[in-house]
């Protein structure tokens, strides 16, 4: 069989669809989660400015040096995803992230400042997603949403499956935790203008242990039988009574979000 040329291997930017099954809520979910994230090399987009802030800041002890660094690595990343004619969503979600921490950086002249907005979108994210729970409205129900290919048409739609909200609920909780632990060990560290140790958290507290997240998110999706009350867009029937949900090859485990 002949294997694709390089110029014609699917990347985050193309069309080409893959089949994942989805016969059950939890099914679903998967299948729409993933194409709402990203993988590796984006993880690694938004980690590097911060090491070079990190990095440049322990050498020199300047707040200006360090924010140049993580420019420069913020700018060479996107020239480099422009050159391979790629989508540069995730590196530009890095740049603004980089953008912001700096102007709060330079404004304040403490490098541990560059760390403030971080956890400040934490503490919201964090309350945001908590009063989503209660409400009955939970975000990772948005996300599920956005993999739906009618989402112009009925973007609340979703809200319709009772059983699709109660499994949101508890996947979204898995999120309010996250958050939770982000602020409870980075707050302090502010406080204390350990910014060493700031930028380690940052790196370890963001892709990781979104992972980790992500993999009780998965334990919770793989235990539950859930039945779909509502028709599933993006799915097709299979002979054996099965349905397959079209997700994009960025979509598959391993690729990047935003």
């Amino acid at each position: 069989m002949a294997t694709p040329s390089a110029d014609h291997r699917p990347d985050e930017g193309t069309q080409e669809t893959r089949h994942v099954d989805a016969t059950t809520v939890e099914g679903l979910i998967r299948a729409r989660l993933s194409a709402a994230l990203g993988g590796f090399r984006g993880s690694m987009e938004t980690a590097l400015p911060t090491v070079a802030f990190v990095v440049a800041w322990v050498w020199q002890h300047e707040v200006r040096p360090a924010v140049y660094a993580a420019a420069a690595v913020a700018a060479v990343l996107l020239l480099v995803r422009l050159v391979m004619r790629q989508t540069p969503r995730y590196v530009l979600s890095a740049a603004v992230a980089t953008a912001i921490a700096a102007f709060f950086a330079l404004r304040s002249g403490r490098a541990q400042d560059a760390f403030l907005p971080g956890i400040l979108a934490s503490i919201g994210w964090g309350l945001l997603a908590l009063l989503s729970v209660v409400g009955r409205w939970p975000l990772v129900g948005f996300l599920v949403a956005a993999g739906d290919p009618r989402i112009q048409e009925d973007p609340l739609g979703w809200r319709r499956d009772r059983g699709l909200v109660r499994v949101c609920q508890r996947l979204t909780l898995v999120l309010v935790g996250l958050y939770a632990v982000r602020v409870a060990v980075m707050l302090p560290m502010y406080f204390a203008g350990e910014v060493a140790l700031l930028g380690i958290a940052k790196i370890v507290l963001g892709w990781p242990a979104y992972l980790a997240a992500v993999a009780v998110m998965g334990l919770i999706l793989v235990r539950g039988r859930t039945e779909l009350d509502l028709p599933v867009t993006g799915v097709e029937d299979r002979p054996a009574g099965r349905a397959q949900a079209e997700v994009t090859p960025e979509d598959a485990p391993g690729a990047r979000p935003d």
